[in-house]
């Protein structure tokens, strides 16, 4: 039992070891970078020992997409619990746009880039806790429009907002009246 116990902990460890390298080496030089044999040089293990953790490539990514959705989570809920009464979608769209800057590699692991993760109904526990977490902001603010759909529309709009403010497709100077007219838009 001990044995099993850990070789367990191990297998684990290489796991957090390989999905935190892909990680790093995709936040310093892009996802492109990011090959089953450059990983295994990185963290000194052969390639079929990646094989035998993750399928290939992608299922990293899904690795990184879920370890970072964790993460985002946990940044909506720390902007919710710091936010003043009211204040609570402008705190969750500033963090959601932070988040889209401050990790670029994760944020689009996430949202372009995973391929084995299914949103909506399917999704796993990760993705329901972090649509909660928007639902909890968004919900309040819909009036007698159907919540969910409203969560999704808001969603949406802060999620289109972050990724081509990200990508420099809007310009960076009217960041600030674009954030105004969107919590005007919602939480009107």
């Amino acid at each position: 039992m001990a044995t099993q116990q850990r070789r367990e902990r191990e297998r684990a460890q290489r796991e957090t070891l390989i999905v935190n390298a892909a990680r790093e080496m995709a936040e310093a030089d892009g996802w492109a970078s990011v090959t089953v044999r450059k990983l295994a040089d990185r963290i000194e293990y052969s390639q079929p020992v990646l094989y035998s953790h993750f399928a290939g490539r992608g299922a990293i990514v899904d690795a990184v997409a879920l370890q970072g959705i964790a993460e985002l989570t946990e940044v909506f809920r720390a902007a919710r619990a710091g936010a003043a009464p009211g204040g609570e979608l402008a705190a969750l769209a500033q963090a959601y746009l932070d988040f889209s800057v401050g990790s670029p590699a994760v944020f689009e692991a996430i949202f372009t880039l995973a391929e084995g993760l299914p949103f909506g109904v399917d999704a796993p526990e990760v993705l329901k806790a972090a649509f909660a977490e928007l639902f909890a902001v968004f919900a309040p603010l819909a009036g007698d429009r159907d919540p969910e759909a409203f969560t999704e529309v808001g969603w949406a709009a802060l999620h289109g907002l972050a990724a081509l403010g990200r990508d420099g497709r809007l310009r960076p100077d009217l960041l600030e009246q674009r954030l105004e007219i969107f919590l005007g838009l919602f939480a009107a």
